[in-house]
């Protein structure tokens, strides 16, 4: 079998060392130029052991590249992802996003999920899922900067302190700034 590797999806001017780093501009330190929206991606099945994916699923139709990703990671592989809080400030107002996220849209993609019949693919468990608050206040409440750093260490405590962040006020008055996850194949 072929060594495994790293893949860095959607990496922009963030290279990492040691991995592949994909993005659809030829940047300085991007190793392959592709569009992420043009499938089957340029990799053999079961290709990486790691796969890291940061605000880039917000801007493409993500399913049938979830699907794809799956395809290229070895089995008990991670893939980290990271998208837009469906309460960001960003969310909206940025052009290029099609999509927006709570901390439940990957559970439609686990085994023994809600919905996982849904699709012909699933990975095996979610080892991480996490929200970002956002950190901005208004001058002279620099006490708020703690506070929802407080606030954040409690919303992500367990997926039901979670679940009521989102499903409350609690999510309009703090926003998210980021929902992050890790699936494993």
């Amino acid at each position: 079998m072929d060594k495994v590797g790293r893949l860095n999806i959607g990496c922009g001017s963030d290279i990492i060392d040691g991995w592949v780093n994909l993005d659809l501009c030829n940047l300085p330190g991007v190793n392959v130029v592709h569009n992420l929206e043009e499938l089957p991606l340029p990799f053999k099945d079961s290709e990486f052991d790691e796969i890291l994916c940061r605000d880039i699923l917000e801007h493409v139709d993500y399913i049938p590249i979830l699907q794809d990703l799956h395809r290229i990671m070895i089995k008990s592989g991670k893939l980290k992802i990271r998208v837009t809080h469906f309460t960001s400030s960003i969310s909206y107002t940025y052009p290029t996003h099609k999509n927006y996220f709570t901390s439940r849209t990957f559970d439609f993609f686990i085994k023994g999920g809600d919905r996982e019949y849904y699709f012909e693919f699933a990975f095996n468990r979610m080892n991480l899922c996490r929200i970002t608050l956002e950190r901005s206040c208004l001058p002279g409440f620099w006490w708020m900067i703690y506070f929802i750093g407080l606030l954040e260490r409690v919303v992500n405590s367990n997926r039901n302190w979670i679940y009521l962040y989102e499903d409350t006020f609690l999510s309009r008055i703090f926003p998210g700034r980021n929902v992050e996850v890790e699936l494993v194949k």
